[in-house]
């Protein structure tokens, strides 16, 4: 299976986006406790980062869209 230029962009993109939300996760645990509970400031953290995270991969998809339709 080849993969072409365009495919490679895509997973690209895609796995920088779900690196994002990793570092994320990873900053909000060390920020808000480490190993210990979650305080209530983290889990407003935790919820604004998961509503980032569906934004920044609708504007993924519409991104990889435009660049599909330009090509």
């Amino acid at each position: 299976m080849e993969i072409d230029a365009e495919f490679r962009r895509q997973i690209t993109v895609s796995l920088a986006a779900a690196a994002v939300f990793i570092v994320g996760l990873v900053a909000i645990g060390v920020t808000f406790g480490g190993s210990t509970v979650l305080p209530a400031s983290g889990a407003i953290a935790l919820v604004a980062l998961l509503a980032g995270f569906v934004l920044l991969m609708a504007g993924v998809g519409t991104y990889l869209m435009r660049a599909k339709d330009e090509s």
